[in-house]
């Protein structure tokens, strides 16, 4: 079996040689002296977009969710509060939804109010054709949503302005998880006739208008995004004066730059780990907290030889998964061999393809590749499979297409690693051109259809999250049947059946979910990791002076 014990090794010894080594370098550098009102982050790829309709990563969301707001949102307990709804009420067979508006709101780039007019026109700019989101399943269970987003009717009558702070939502069949899914981006609301632009900000463009604690000052592609308070926020203003997101996508770099101090608040990488928990320098300054997400390693059903479910099983039973938890991951991560983490279910599931290269090996031959039988048999001479795997261009996706590599290598499967830089990475990805790729998806809202449907929904190819284009009609009538169901026990059926189908059909091999470790200098003051990024409006975090 493969050795992974090379790469933890690497992390502890070698990696923070090499971090001393840079920070004789960086304590010199030219980056501006930190100021006490800015917190500065470190992400590792510059955000896509920070346009609602348009936001499909983690990324942009978590910025997204300091510039806007929706009629709802998700509290800490990630239950659903009124956000710039006040109230609402749901009609007794599920499909009406009447909110009343707060009336002081006003959007940041124009101090206009925000009405109801103004959520009909953000919800329907998602579902216009002209639009292309990749976001029109949040809304398309809005009565009517299909025949506005096909072009077949200007028309959207699921939605209704009764005034300027009452409007009215009727979905075209009952849909329990509805209220969760409107505190995504894609619920948010946006500036009328300012969507693509936002004025007064020099620098920036593609980003409307918004409500949120915050406003975009500057953006600097690969390098940096810069918020800075909004006054007139309608809830408690921020603590900070902004928020510095710096995009550095080498761990190294990472981590030496919030050694000498140029960021303040870092989401500790692997290779990292067991030096900052074992440091009593940082004792205090780490913060760590369960993940609602799925690590897995996507199977692209639609090409060949992933068609073949025999194929797929054998490249799961292939995987020593636990053991890379264990040795590589240190253990950072709850083992989860099905795509639904148990945080959002009471059911376990049965291990299906737990490590057997043994039994691997048999699947593959008997799919037709694997080594020849030796001379004289009269059998087929096998085929050799060879696969290519994208990851994102950051270290540990790196490592991690490396250390699987060496596993499906070990049972005769040919790997090419092709790492690429997010933006080309998820273009390649949404287009099918992988047959292996390495992804996370976490969670949007707490509900196990958050995870079911955009990841395994035929309807959800590509951008929407089923990049592995997995397609099983009874899968896809037994994630309707949930969303349907108003009773939790029943849900829950469904949901498990579903679960259990797509654990056997394996489009994907699913890791583990990840527990979250942070780590914040000492002038942080209130940092908290939430289950959900959405809920972060960045307004608790104060910086000691």
């Amino acid at each position: 079996m493969p050795d992974v014990r090379h790469a933890a090794g690497f992390s502890v010894a070698a990696f923070f040689t090499a971090v001393i080594f840079a920070m004789t370098v960086f304590s010199c550098s030219s980056r501006p002296e930190k100021s006490s009102d800015l917190v500065r982050y470190r992400i590792d790829s510059d955000p896509t977009t920070l346009d609602p309709a348009y936001i499909v990563d983690v990324t942009g969301a978590t910025i997204a969710a300091k510039l806007f707001n929706g009629l709802v949102r998700l509290d800490a307990e990630m239950n659903v509060v009124g956000d710039i709804a006040r109230a609402w009420r749901i009609s007794p067979d599920g499909r009406t939804y009447g909110f009343t508006l707060r009336d002081d709101v006003y959007f940041n780039n124009n101090n206009q109010k925000v009405t109801a007019r103004d959520f009909e026109y953000s919800f329907k700019r998602i579902l216009d054709p002209a639009t292309h989101s990749p976001n029109t399943w949040v809304l398309n269970r809005i009565d009517g949503a299909e025949d506005f987003s096909s072009g077949r009717s200007a028309i959207l009558r699921g939605l209704k302005v009764i005034d300027d702070v009452t409007l009215e939502i009727t979905l075209s069949a009952p849909f329990a998880p509805f209220l969760k899914l409107l505190t995504m981006s894609p619920g948010c609301v946006v500036s009328r006739g300012e969507s693509g632009r936002s004025p007064g900000v020099s620098g920036v463009s593609g980003i409307p208008g918004g409500t949120g604690p915050f406003t975009v000052e500057k953006w600097t592609h690969s390098d940096e995004v810069v918020l800075k308070r909004n006054p007139r926020y309608f809830e408690n203003p921020a603590r900070v004066g902004g928020i510095v997101y710096r995009v550095i996508p080498e761990d190294l770099t990472a981590v030496t730059e919030f050694m000498v101090g140029n960021v303040d608040i870092l989401e500790i990488p692997v290779s990292a780990h067991t030096k900052f928990l074992k440091d009593p320098a940082y004792a205090g300054l780490i913060e760590s907290a369960p993940g609602i997400n799925i690590y897995y390693m996507g199977l692209v059903t639609g090409r060949k030889p992933l068609d073949n479910p025999v194929v797929r099983r054998a490249i799961a039973y292939a995987i020593d998964r636990e053991k890379i938890l264990d040795t590589y991951y240190l253990k950072r991560g709850v083992y989860a061999p099905w795509p639904v983490p148990d945080t959002l279910k009471k059911y376990r599931l049965k291990d299906c393809c737990r490590y057997d290269p043994e039994k691997a090996g048999k699947l593959l031959k008997s799919a037709g590749y694997g080594p020849n039988t030796g001379p004289n048999t009269g059998l087929k001479p096998a085929l050799k499979l060879k696969l290519n795997f994208y990851v994102k261009a950051v270290q540990e996706s790196v490592d991690m297409a490396e250390i699987t590599a060496s596993y499906l290598q070990a049972v005769g499967i040919d790997v090419t690693i092709k790492p690429l830089e997010w933006s080309a990475y998820k273009a390649a990805l949404n287009n099918g051109e992988a047959d292996l790729f390495w992804l996370s998806w976490w969670a949007d809202y707490p509900d196990a259809e958050n995870f079911l449907f955009p990841l395994f929904h035929s309807s959800n190819f590509g951008a929407a999250g089923n990049r592995t284009r997995y397609k099983n009609p009874a899968v896809d009538e037994l994630i309707a049947s949930g969303s349907r169901e108003t009773d939790e026990a029943r849900r829950e059926k469904y949901y498990r059946q579903a679960e259990s189908i797509i654990a056997q059909d394996v489009p994907g091999v699913f890791f583990w979910n990840k527990n979250n470790y942070v780590v914040h200098q000492s002038r942080v003051k209130n940092f908290r990791i939430y289950p959900i990024y959405s809920i972060d409006k960045g307004t608790q975090i104060e910086l000691s002076k």
